[in-house]
């Protein structure tokens, strides 16, 4: 019954979401938000912003103070057990125990959640991970990220419709990033698994993320696609490499020139307000020729210090 239910509605809804924690502070403010099954969704805001609290309260680790939370069709209320199991968490502490081995904490783990051995694929999961040749290494020989690897495959024993990776790539080094990237968006598109990303890495959001949503001060402020998202903003920046450095640059109304040290001319404007022709007009009226011109666009942190710059 429940997985019929599953497939008609998102991976994870949340309705009126909130968390005061005893001293009055309010960690999350009446939240909503829809996860879409198949997706990687972004969660992103500022330390303190409550994607922690959040991600606690998903993994049944944090009880809310109220709303109403759906793990792919479970009511987390009526239905505990089952939207636990529908969830695999990696944490960002380094919580293993440093006695037993990466395979047989992978049996441990399994064995937790009810997992039958004959259905247990401890060794595929070790493979994944990239630790079958440490699979009887005991863990506390293991390096930091190692350790962070053996974490992912803790959290898909039970083979989880929901994967929350909280911070998963932070002080790893860059192959140990990749790695895990690659995993992610093999799990997600060889399974369907739906994946949720809490990341202050804002090139990993967009490189990985279909959609976003950016919490700050317990609400969420922002909820689209990444590309959407980026959008938003209508400041560009041209870069123009000039036939000779001008000696003044154009003082004009809503555009601004600034001069690099390599000669090239920044332009930065608005584009409700001035068109790129406009710009290219002015750059001509004050006799400066053009050797090659290029655009910048936007990236995610222009967008998330957009919207949380209030704080």
């Amino acid at each position: 019954m429940g997985q019929e239910i599953a497939m008609t509605q998102d991976a994870i809804r949340i309705e009126g979401l909130r968390k005061v924690y005893s001293g009055g502070k309010e960690a999350l403010k009446d939240v909503d938000l829809t996860i879409p099954q198949g997706s990687v969704f972004g969660l992103l805001g500022p330390n303190g912003a409550g994607k922690s609290t959040l991600i606690n309260i998903l993994a049944g680790l944090v009880t809310k103070t109220a709303g109403k939370v759906t793990i792919w069709g479970w009511d987390q209320d009526i239905n505990p057990r089952q939207s636990r199991a529908s969830i695999g968490v990696m944490p960002q502490e380094l919580n293993l125990d440093p006695f037993f081995t990466p395979r047989g904490a992978l049996e441990v783990q399994a064995g937790l959640y009810g997992v039958p051995k004959s259905e247990r694929r401890s060794d595929e999961i070790l493979e994944l991970i990239g630790l079958s040749d440490k699979a009887e290494a005991y863990a506390r020989t293991l390096s930091g990220g190692m350790r962070r690897r053996l974490l992912l495959g803790k959290a898909l024993v039970h083979r989880p419709q929901v994967l929350v990776l909280d911070e998963p790539t932070a002080g790893v080094d860059i192959e140990l990033r990749q790695m895990l990237w690659t995993n992610v968006r093999k799990l997600n598109k060889e399974s369907g698994m739906t994946i949720i990303l809490t990341t202050h890495y804002l090139e990993e959001a967009e490189e990985m993320c279909d959609e976003i949503a950016i919490i700050n001060h317990g609400e969420v402020v922002a909820r689209d696609s990444t590309s959407n998202l980026l959008c938003q903003l209508d400041a560009k920046s041209m870069l123009i490499q000039p036939e000779t450095t001008p000696d003044t640059l154009p003082n004009v109304e809503g555009i601004e020139f600034t001069a690099r040290d390599d000669g090239t001319l920044s332009v930065t404007y608005r584009a409700h307000q001035t068109s790129a022709e406009d710009v290219l007009g002015v750059l001509r009226d004050n006799g400066i020729r053009i050797r090659d011109v290029r655009t910048e666009q936007a990236d995610l942190e222009d967008v998330f210090l957009s919207l949380t710059r209030s704080a």
